[in-house]
């Protein structure tokens, strides 16, 4: 299966982006309107055009962040938000990541990553989240696809993938999805977990 940075870049290219919303999705926009820290140092991993992003950063979040895989997604970015940050656009793989964070967003990079990277993802997310960081966002409650993205999957599969690394606050049906995601989203807010130390 080629998920490589040139699969992304060719569907940005050839606009095969049928995930993209074209804003911030309403689930989120509603999590982000009831968030008062504007100093929150906040991730949005593979962003993609990251609507997200272009919403808190125009409400004033001063510290937000997005990393993709695609060159041609932080480009539309830094073409769309000139005046956002060029620094706090990372064109990286995600699992290369070093930083720590308070917040990261999850918005349709779950459902795109290899079905086989999960549990790398879980843990990955665990190491850059701070001390009382969370990751917050939506997970397709639905089975999708089996051989290219997005992939889907379902409730129980999350909890056994998060529980290890993460207390789970929040994981229900999501009440308000965005147009044509109705019926097939999960909300989560689940909070950093401590390892234990023996």
């Amino acid at each position: 299966m080629d998920l490589s940075e040139e699969f992304w870049n060719n569907k940005y290219r050839n606009n095969k982006t049928g995930w993209d919303l074209g804003a911030v999705s309403t689930p989120l926009k509603t999590y982000f309107d009831q968030l008062t820290n504007k100093d929150l140092k906040i991730l949005i991993p593979g962003g993609g055009n990251s609507y997200e992003a272009e919403y808190l950063f125009k409400k004033g979040f001063t510290n937000v962040f997005v990393i993709d895989i695609a060159e041609e997604a932080i480009e539309n970015i830094k073409k769309r938000l000139p005046n956002f940050p060029e620094e706090n656009l990372i064109h990286n793989n995600f699992f290369n990541l070093k930083e720590s964070y308070d917040l990261i967003i999850e918005q349709t990079f779950f459902c795109a990553l290899n079905p086989d990277l999960r549990s790398d993802y879980t843990k990955k997310m665990n190491e850059l989240l701070n001390e009382n960081g969370k990751l917050v966002g939506l997970l397709f409650d639905a089975e999708l696809n089996f051989d290219h993205p997005p992939f889907g999957g379902g409730k129980k599969e999350y909890v056994k993938l998060f529980q290890p690394y993460f207390d789970i606050q929040k994981m229900s049906d999501c009440y308000n999805s965005s147009k044509g995601r109705e019926g097939m989203e999960l909300f989560i807010n689940v909070l950093k977990k401590h390892s234990k130390l023996s």
